[in-house]
């Protein structure tokens, strides 16, 4: 009886102390002096035997501090045991950046040795770390500029069993690292009806299904079918739609001031190219009522109305194919259906290979005629240019103007924002580049990047070199707005064949203009005049002695325009000032 009686006595005693102890680790956490007494029954203690013995290792303790550990028998101080233990400190973590140069800077002491991860750290999903490094001492570690995204984080710690990590994430608003996220960011298509969208961190960004009709301005916006709302990152996703068109696209665009925007249309390597159809938008009311509208680049035109639009005069013909069954349905909800109707047969296919005959032939005796009369001016609708240059100021404004007057005359057809001002203030810069761009790639004409002081410092911000260039941003700045889809024509390897660079004498130095726009001929106007005319108008230009007296003339109207930009105080003096240095900083 007295041995169940022990046992039972000390069963209860080590549950009250393991209580007691958990109850310790709980009120006490870090930075505190912590007071531990050990009673032992009298009835346990036999001579000769041990009671048992306390573990206490699950206490916090901040590291850089002094932990101090002291125990002692009572009576006391007849046995006592005094240890004291220095925790190794927390590495110091910062980061610097000079131009292209960041580097993160680690400031521990020579002896110390700790572990550096570098992770993204997702809203959406665990956190990916893609770098991990155990090291010793201070180190300075530089880090790719390219990897810079604003959910990068570094965590680092000693090396020491339980140690406390510290975490930062020093570029969450940094504009450098999300222009990197966009460019990182790959929007893909998943078959049958679905797509994704791919990029290290999460994106303030929302998806749109848009309608993008052959030739006829930028993508139009669905709603329905696809809500305006925050697009979920590297996690598939369906189109709510019954059937596929080609002509069916997904938008993703940027909640922020930075216009950047990713777009894929649907399906194209399996339904085949753009197709001439009409987009029916069907609304349904109560008691079943219905109205049927079609989407055109001006809006959606009602079916019955009196509009000079080619859905308007096409209307009666429209529904009736539409009640007849020649309509795609594409969408079809409680409250309204999208409808796609071909139009084929009413563009008369079978005169096209008679009036392509005859336009063929006429081509051919207008060909003949020039050439035999040298004398004859080249034909009114030459090869189209597309002129994109930063509003530095008034002068040189007009300097761009003079050129785009002058060129008329060579003849090209020129696009400037100058001449639109209508068109961008309706559609807005991004809208009227993406449109005026298409165009111009499409009829093999090229797009010429006109450099000033502003405009490469535009194009520095882009590739961070530099901070916002002020008054860039204009209302009309089609230069600004045409950078996030102008550098990956560049970045990617597509810009030869399709742009041209230029700058005037005395406002810029050749050297100022950033590398990667080098990729392309860049010429100096207006002392390398033919060899810009001629890259302009192509293989099939003038002979060179026309080719001559026409850059003669172009030079005659540019001069007066570039003297009076020369003769602005500042002006010729900031052209001058951006040396070799701003150029190779690319």
């Amino acid at each position: 009886m007295g041995t169940g009686k022990n046992l039972k006595m000390r069963k209860n005693w080590e549950e009250q102390l393991i209580q007691n102890l958990r109850s310790l680790g709980m009120a006490y956490p870090t930075a505190r002096c912590v007071l531990l007494e050990v009673q032992v029954p009298a009835a346990l203690v036999q001579p000769g035997q041990s009671v048992g013995s306390v573990v206490f290792d699950c206490f916090e303790a901040a590291l850089g501090t002094e932990v101090q550990i002291w125990s002692y028998t009572q009576p006391r101080y007849q046995k006592e045991l005094n240890l004291t233990r220095q925790l190794p400190a927390l590495p110091w973590l910062s980061v610097t950046a000079d131009g292209d140069n960041v580097h993160l800077v680690l400031d521990v002491s020579e002896e110390q040795s700790f572990g550096l991860s570098l992770y993204w750290n997702q809203v959406q999903g665990p956190v990916k770390p893609w770098w991990h490094r155990n090291l010793t001492g201070p180190q300075t570690i530089p880090l790719n500029q390219t990897d810079i995204v604003p959910c990068l984080c570094i965590q680092a710690w000693p090396l020491e069993p339980d140690s406390v990590r510290t975490s930062i994430c020093p570029f969450t608003e940094d504009p450098r690292a999300h222009r990197n996220l966009w460019r990182a960011a790959r929007l893909q298509l998943l078959p049958p009806r679905g797509w994704r969208l791919d990029a290290p961190c999460s994106l303030h960004a929302q998806a749109t299904l848009c309608w993008q009709a052959p030739g006829r301005g930028p993508c139009q916006p669905l709603v329905p079918p696809l809500p305006r709302e925050n697009v979920t990152v590297n996690m598939a996703l369906e189109f709510p739609l019954l059937k596929g068109h080609p002509n069916l696209c997904v938008q993703v665009s940027s909640w922020e001031k930075m216009q950047l925007q990713l777009q894929e249309c649907l399906w194209a390597d399996s339904l085949g190219p753009l197709k001439d159809d009409m987009l029916l938008v069907e609304a349904r009311g109560p008691q079943d009522n219905r109205s049927f509208c079609a989407l055109e680049p001006s809006g959606c035109t009602p079916l019955l109305s009196r509009a000079s639009t080619r859905a308007a005069r096409l209307g009666e013909q429209l529904l009736q194919d539409l009640h007849s069954g020649q309509c795609l349905q594409l969408w079809d909800d409680d409250l309204g259906a999208l409808w796609a109707c071909p139009m084929d047969k009413y563009i008369h296919q079978r005169w096209v290979l008679v009036w392509l005959a005859c336009l063929l032939f006429a081509a051919a005796l207008f060909l003949l005629f020039l050439l035999k009369k040298d004398h004859v001016k080249a034909a009114a609708t030459g090869r189209a240019a597309l002129l994109l240059y930063s509003a530095d100021d008034a002068g040189f404004e007009r300097l761009v103007g003079a050129l785009a007057s002058a060129l008329c005359q060579v003849p090209l057809r020129v696009a400037v924002d100058l001449w639109s001002r209508r068109e961008l203030s309706a559609q807005g810069p991004l809208a009227w580049f993406h449109a005026q761009r298409r165009r111009t790639v499409q009829e093999g004409g090229l797009v010429v990047l006109i450099f000033s002081p502003g405009a490469v410092a535009l194009c520095h911000e882009w590739l961070q070199d530099a901070g916002p260039a002020p008054g860039a941003h204009g209302p009309h700045d089609a230069f600004a707005a045409s950078l996030s889809c102008v550098l990956p024509d560049f970045l990617q390897g597509r810009a030869p064949g399709r742009y041209v660079g230029a700058y005037f004498d005395g406002l810029l130095h050749a050297d100022a203009v950033p590398a990667l726009f080098r990729a392309v001929p860049v010429f100096s106007l207006p002392s390398q005049l033919p060899a810009f005319l001629g890259s302009l108008q192509g293989p099939r230009g003038p002979r060179p002695g026309r080719l001559g007296e026409r850059a003669e003339q172009v030079a005659r109207a540019l001069q007066p325009a570039l003297d009076s930009c020369l003769r602005t105080p500042g002006t010729a003096g900031m052209g001058r000032g951006m040396g070799p240095e701003a150029g190779d900083r690319t």
